[in-house]
């Protein structure tokens, strides 16, 4: 028999065992109780237990009053203009005394033309009444005559009548003496162009040295500087507009105008099937009152042509609103999320309304009763389990600052991980 040799490869993986068992012994040795009798270490999570996904406030539907209004596109343009011209034909326009923009008051002179020639008219009028009424003193005083002597046979009855004739016409030349004469007066006075009423000029083609025919426009005045909102209104509208109703309007450049219901057009255009609704609005002349906060904002003030956005106050109405934030819009759909016993949520979907401040109306989807999520409903799911707090007062101001009102709910937590 050959004596048996030991393999150096044999005799290292026997080693190796015997170390790793070695290694087990002694860390199964250091293990908790628990876990060696196979239950979870503490700290770990147990199946089947769930943590909120979000910690939110709550707030409840209420019912109140909203005031209904409805909404109108139009222009606003000048209550009246008044084109102001010329009676005076063939004369040079000496002197413009204003100019676009300015105010002016009913009876104040705009510009005056040359009258150098029509004065001269005037003289010669005035001594053409002047020789007639001579003319006619001397035609009476012999008609005079000729009548004391009627009877006595001293003229015959052709020269009376000549000579009551006489008189006739020469007072008849009198009064046309006086018809040129104030026809002349009547063309100096011409000569100046006055305001025919207060207003504001927005238009002027009067030019320094021109000589303009008569019936010229020289200006444009929007009278007594009233504007108006002339709303387009659909048909099925109209009968809801009432002379007097209060409107808001924003013009385009952001002004924001009070106004109320003039009259409504008794008419409808057949092509857009809509009414005018003619509302008067502030006169510009009030705003531009000198020393005045409402002068000082008049270079923000709504102009004639300007495009503007008005609603109209048409009452109020009760209604169920929500706090905004605690509706959530989803593919073009609005949802509110209500809490459920089990400290779950509920995606609900709801019709919302008119929209006051930061409330909204919701027309159907939730009762008065429903508990919603006001703060963190736009990061929940539908089932998600949450945690509430009350949300926080808001801090007491000081006794020399204005108290803000509070929130109305708090703002999202930062979610906690599943």
């Amino acid at each position: 028999m050959t004596p048996f040799k030991y393999k150096p490869v044999a005799v290292v993986v026997v080693v190796v065992c015997a170390l790793a068992a070695g290694a087990y012994a002694f860390f199964s040795s250091k293990a908790p109780p628990e876990q060696a009798a196979g239950k979870p270490a503490a700290g770990s999570l147990t199946p089947g237990a769930a943590r909120p996904a979000l910690t939110v406030t709550t707030t409840q539907a209420r019912l109140g009053a909203l005031p209904i209004k409805l909404g109108a596109n139009g222009n606003i343009a000048a209550w009246q203009e008044a084109s102001v011209g010329t009676e005076s034909n063939g004369l040079r326009l000496a002197e413009v005394l204003v100019n676009v923009g300015d105010v002016v008051q009913r009876g104040q002179m705009l510009a005056r033309f040359a009258d150098d020639s029509v004065q001269a008219d005037v003289a010669q009028a005035r001594a053409g009444v002047a020789e007639t009424s001579a003319q006619a003193t001397e035609a009476t005083a012999n008609a005079n005559r000729v009548r004391t002597l009627q009877g006595t046979g001293t003229f015959s009855g052709q020269q009376i009548s000549q000579y009551l004739a006489a008189e006739q016409t020469a007072l008849a030349r009198v009064e046309s003496a006086k018809a040129a004469l104030a026809a002349q007066t009547l063309r100096l006075k011409n000569t100046q162009v006055l305001a025919p009423d207060a207003g504001i000029i927005s238009a002027r083609s009067a030019t320094v040295g021109a000589v303009v025919p008569s019936g010229t426009e020289l200006f444009r005045l929007i009278r007594q500087g009233r504007l108006e909102w002339r709303a387009e209104v659909t048909a099925t509208e109209l009968g809801r507009m009432l002379p007097g109703t209060g409107v808001t309007v924003t013009a385009a450049n952001g002004a924001l105008l009070t106004g109320r219901v003039r009259m409504v057009a008794p008419t409808v255009d057949p092509l857009t099937r809509s009414g005018l609704v003619y509302v008067d609005l502030p006169p510009m002349l009030a705003r531009q009152a000198p020393g005045s906060a409402a002068g000082e904002a008049a270079g923000t003030g709504a102009r004639p042509g300007m495009f503007a956005r008005g609603e109209f106050e048409l009452g109020e109405s009760k209604a169920l609103t929500v706090p905004q934030q605690a509706v959530v819009v989803r593919d073009g759909f609005s949802y509110v999320f209500r809490l459920n016993g089990d400290q779950r949520v509920s995606q609900i979907k709801v019709q919302p309304g008119r929209r006051v401040g930061e409330r909204v109306e919701v027309l159907d989807g939730i009762g008065p009763d429903a508990v919603l999520v006001a703060s963190g409903a736009g990061f929940l799911n539908d089932g998600d389990l949450v945690k509430v707090v009350v949300a926080p007062a808001a801090p007491v101001a000081a006794a020399t600052q204005p108290v803000t009102p509070p929130a109305t709910s708090a703002q999202p937590a930062p979610a906690v991980s599943k």
